[in-house]
Order: C-alpha cells, then sequence, then structure tokens
C-alpha cells in the first residue's frame, strides 16, 4: 500500500482497499448464494420471497451486514481525520486495526469459528475508537 505515492494518507489508502474488501465480501456472499440457489434464482427479481440459504449462503450473508454495520463509522472517521488533517499517528494505526481486523473476520465467519471471530470484531471497533480519539485529542 504505497500511499505517499499518490499523495494519499494511508487512512485514505485504506478506505480506497476498504472498497475492495466490500466487493470481496458481495463477490463471496453472492457466489455462495448463487451455488446455493442457482442463477435462474438469483437472476430472477425474487418476487416469491427468500429461497432458503444453507450454511455458507448464510454465514456470508451475516458476515456482509456486519461488515456494513461498521464500515460507515469507518468511512466517517476516515474522511474526518482527512478533512481535519489529523492523518498519521494514533488515526492511522486505528484504520490498519479496522481494516486488517475486518479482512481476518470473513474467513473466521465462513468457517464458523466462535469467540475468536468476536474477538477480532472488537478489535476492530477498537480500531474505530482509535480513530475517534485521533479525531479529538
Amino acid at each position: 500500500m504505497e500511499a505517499a505515492a499518490a499523495g494519499l494518507s494511508m487512512e485514505m489508502t485504506l478506505l480506497g482497499w476498504s472498497v475492495i474488501l466490500l466487493i470481496v465480501h458481495i463477490i463471496v456472499q453472492s457466489g455462495a448464494a448463487t451455488r446455493e440457489t442457482g442463477l435462474a434464482y438469483n437472476a430472477s427479481p425474487r418476487d416469491e420471497g427468500n429461497k432458503a440459504w444453507g450454511v455458507m449462503a448464510g454465514r456470508s450473508s451475516r458476515a456482509l451486514k456486519n461488515f456494513l454495520e461498521t464500515y460507515p463509522a469507518f468511512v466517517a472517521m476516515a474522511l474526518a481525520l482527512a478533512a481535519t488533517d489529523k492523518t498519521g499517528g494514533l488515526g492511522e494505526i486505528g484504520a490498519h486495526v479496522w481494516f486488517w481486523a475486518r479482512i481476518v473476520y470473513l474467513p473466521l465467519y465462513l468457517f464458523g469459528i466462535p469467540y475468536i471471530r468476536s474477538i477480532v470484531w472488537m478489535i476492530s471497533v477498537g480500531g474505530i475508537l482509535l480513530m475517534l480519539w485521533a479525531l479529538f485529542f
């Protein structure tokens, strides 16, 4: 992640990479759903309601939903740090913590690993809190 070459702060670089992570979540979820419900169902308007999903489609859907619950806070903090010229330091550490924890979280969820997954989620939230602290102090 070469931030300096692009003239971006590390927070903005990680924000860009987080979009790729979002796309990965969407591809994993849609791929699992398509494998379990079939291409014709997923290409349809699904007017008949939700078709029952199996384990992997359900897990990938819940993992995506969980990602989307913390993603707006990460985006807001990264943009707020950049807008107030408070990038680097603790905010940068927090951005790294959130980003890397979210990468680790997806396979933990997909493989059904309890407790560690919850700890990794708490670590990711801790990264957002570090960014918030850097914004205010």
